[in-house]
């Protein structure tokens, strides 16, 4: 009797020094997670595109351990309110464009909506790939945040319902929608057009009851929240690039294993790879699209808009440092 009791606390205490030793290394615990993301936009969204790839990958690269929740159109509240619930941890994840609400967070985020920064993809990905794009991910960490990466927003352009834009004069005394973020007001301004602030998921609803006359986003963006059935007018001015930056909660993260942390990060990247392919591969369909539903596009003179908006960079000399502009330039 004495022996078997023996060979049992002999078991028990093996065990507890395995547990123990799992613990220790950073491996994986066996235990699952759920990781809601929640984003605004719809479900042919870029926002979701990214984040469907994302959780195939963060489930492949776990082992099912890590759940990837996905809350589109809104459902957990605007941006900004879902921005706000990532910094207290009521939601882990969350993917935003940068200059957008997020740029009231980090102020440094205003860059992005500086008009005709940037030349061309190429240069986008060499900064948010570089240097630059991971201090200002390291920004983040000041609002209890871990910035992840960046996944694609895209090119911006001009949509309205009432003209063609050619010129900066064309844009004059029409109600433009902006971001809740000051770079944008000044940017409507020096076009001649009227900045209206409307949160993302209202915007369909403030375009179709004539709340606002236009606004302006990528052509992924106006494809997949159907823009197209409430404006007539899209002018490509590409007059600045918009990433979608990939945050989550720093607390929950720094509680994840050393296996699961890289999982997430390589997912992100991995994602981040997928989606610029992705929608560099749909342009031209999406362009077929928004003709076949009688949406007029036009190559406006972009010479004209980056003279008119130059100076749009002065409205955010507090928030963006004039080295950081220099940095992208020289990029």
């Amino acid at each position: 009797m004495k022996k078997i009791i023996m060979l049992t606390v002999v078991a028990m205490f093996a065990i507890i020094l395995a547990a123990c030793s799992d613990s220790s290394s950073g491996e994986s615990s066996g235990e699952s997670k759920t990781i809601k993301l929640a984003h605004s936009g719809s479900e042919t969204h870029q926002y979701h595109i990214a984040a469907k790839k994302f959780k195939e990958l963060v489930d492949e690269k776990t082992d099912g351990e890590l759940q990837i929740e996905i809350h589109p159109n809104a459902t957990l509240g605007s941006e900004a309110d879902v921005i706000e619930q990532v910094i207290g941890g009521s939601v882990e994840m969350t993917t935003v464009a940068a200059d957008s609400s997020f740029a009231n967070t980090v102020p440094e985020m205003n860059v992005f909506g500086i008009p005709y920064l940037f030349i061309d993809r190429e240069h986008v990905y060499s900064v948010l790939d570089g240097e630059i794009g991971k201090d200002l991910l390291k920004m983040t960490s000041e609002n209890s945040l871990k910035g992840l990466g960046y996944w694609e927003v895209g090119f911006r352009h001009l949509t309205n319902n009432q003209r063609e834009i050619v010129t900066p004069a064309d844009a004059e005394g029409l109600k433009i929608r902006v971001q809740p973020a000051p770079v944008w007001e000044t940017h409507m301004k020096a076009i001649g057009a009227s900045p209206t602030p409307v949160a993302f998921n209202e915007l369909y609803s403030a375009l179709d009851q004539g709340v606002v006359d236009g606004q302006e986003n990528p052509l992924p963006t106006i494809n997949s929240m159907k823009f197209y059935e409430v404006q007539k007018y899209i002018s490509l001015t590409s007059h600045t690039y918009s990433p979608a930056i990939v945050v989550m909660n720093e607390s929950f993260f720094d509680g994840l294993s050393e296996d699961h942390k890289k999982a997430v990060q390589s997912a992100v990247k991995e994602t981040t790879d997928y989606q610029r392919q992705f929608l560099a591969d749909k342009e031209e369909e999406i362009k077929q699209t928004l003709k076949e539903n009688d949406v007029i596009i036009t190559e406006p003179d972009r010479e004209a808009f980056r003279e008119a908006t130059k100076n749009v960079k002065d409205a955010v000399s507090e928030e963006v440092p004039q080295e950081l502009i220099d940095r992208i330039k020289e990029q």
